[in-house]
């Protein structure tokens, strides 16, 4: 499958729309949250088990991306698109089936690892071609392909909570809601599909097979895993992810219990409601930090991310139980942070190592995902069941995560400040000339 060029006149904000049916599909995996509890209840499942199947998402949506990044990069946005949805409806089918039969394995091989792949793929596949068309404004370029999939959840949790109500949330009914996502999900990105184009080759380019990256560097995918500057920013990805998907997937139980022994506790329905404010912070964070990193810069951006973050955390361990509104508003900022960070990290990357495989640095980058996929609920999810086994509740089950939360953010803020630019050594263009053009090409061609 050919990627579809621009015819001439073609415009450019027509490619958006093309990224958000995608990333707004994908981004259900943000309203897990509301399946959990009646998983729980029709399963007999606990609270870490219940967030495997997200675990399991999100592990190898970092994993897909890594090892797909170079591919897409070669096969264009049409066919990862593609991929994408195949993978990601069919996984909803399969949990839909498991559901049905009680066989929790099967939710999460289906959702989990197969929607997984749907879900790395369906990622990166529109990041490079976005910057590609908007190198004037990569960060807010990088905002709008990335704003979908924080906004994903801010539709599918009220809609997911009213099917449970209507189909009840006992095996056959969730089996149900399962069915309607994979269908439901499967024809709006076939939008994207249709829609999306790449712009047209630049006279060089067609000329000579290569891209073009004026004034700025030029490094490889296999080239930038051997720099400092790659490994410092897996690590600000990891830490910031690591903050902000803990309070995410357990969003809408964490609420109830923190606010379960007061005189104004929190329903079922208002629990979901928080997942759709936490959906919109991630979303706007994601358009509205990233393109004010367009005019601060990469590196003092991720300074807010990281440093405002702890002290946000700090408010809510203190003071978050006696203040809903102060709870809420806080958990709204670090998902700002959080959906900014992952929207900002391709423009970063744009910066440190130029366009030439930025999508496929990028799929790489994002095993610092996976691993905070698994760190962040494991750690919420784990003490949370430690302490309630303790004989405590409320509030005090989430004492100890806060402060490991605010710990990761401190290393993450550490290592923003050791990043530099990369040295020239690692430029394509500082092979010896003697080498040949036929080395040059052979270089090029192992990074891929």
């Amino acid at each position: 499958m050919s990627p579809p060029i621009a015819p001439v006149g073609w415009s450019r904000w027509l490619v958006p729309p093309a990224a958000l049916a995608i990333h707004l599909s994908i981004g259900q995996a943000y309203a897990w949250s509301v399946f959990k509890p009646p998983l729980e209840d029709a399963l007999g499942l606990s609270g870490t088990q219940s967030a495997l199947p997200f675990q399991l998402g999100i592990v190898m949506l970092g994993l897909s991306a890594a090892f797909g990044g170079t591919l897409v990069e070669r096969r264009g946005p049409r066919w990862a698109m593609t991929v994408a949805l195949v993978c990601f409806s069919s996984g909803f089918l399969l949990s839909a089936l498991g559901a049905a039969t009680e066989q929790f394995w099967l939710i999460v091989f289906g959702y989990g690892f197969v929607g997984g792949i749907g879900l790395g793929i369906g990622y990166i596949s529109p990041v490079s071609t976005l910057i590609k068309w908007f190198p004037d404004r990569p960060g807010m370029a990088t905002g709008i392909a990335i704003m979908g999939f924080g906004g994903g959840a801010l539709i599918a949790s009220p809609w997911s909570a009213q099917m449970l109500e209507s189909f009840g949330s006992d095996s056959s009914g969730i089996a149900l809601a399962f069915l309607v996502h994979g269908l439901s999900y499967a024809v709006f990105m076939l939008l994207g599909v249709l829609l999306v184009r790449v712009p047209r080759p630049r006279a060089e380019e067609r000329t000579t097979g290569r891209t073009t990256d004026v004034g700025g560097p030029r490094v490889s995918a296999r080239q930038a895993l051997r720099t400092p500057q790659f490994w410092l920013l897996w690590v600000v990805l990891c830490t910031n992810v690591t903050a902000g998907i803990g309070i995410l997937e357990k969003a809408a139980p964490m609420i109830s219990d923190f606010f379960a022994d007061t005189s104004a506790p929190v329903s079922a329905t208002a629990a979901a409601g928080f997942v759709a404010l936490l959906s919109a912070a991630n979303m706007a964070g994601r358009i509205g930090w990233s393109s004010t990193s367009d005019l601060i810069g990469r590196k003092n951006i991720y300074r807010v991310y990281l440093g405002a973050g702890v002290l946000m955390y700090a408010l809510i361990a203190l003071v978050g139980s006696s203040s809903k509104p102060l709870f809420v508003l806080c958990a709204l900022v670090i998902l700002s942070f959080y959906g900014g960070g992952f929207a900002t990290i391709p423009a970063y990357l744009k910066d440190l190592f130029g366009t030439y495989q930025v999508g496929a640095i990028h799929g790489r980058l994002l095993t610092a995902w996976s691993t905070a996929g698994v760190l962040g609920p494991l750690i919420v999810n784990w003490i949370a069941d430690r302490q309630e086994e303790a004989g405590k509740h409320g509030a005090e089950l989430y004492g100890t995560s806060l402060l490991i939360m605010m710990a990761l953010l401190a290393v993450g803020f550490v290592a923003n400040e050791l990043v530099r630019p990369v040295h020239p050594s690692h430029h394509l263009d500082a092979v010896p000339a003697q080498k040949g053009a036929s080395d040059v090409r052979q270089q090029q061609s192992e990074s891929a």
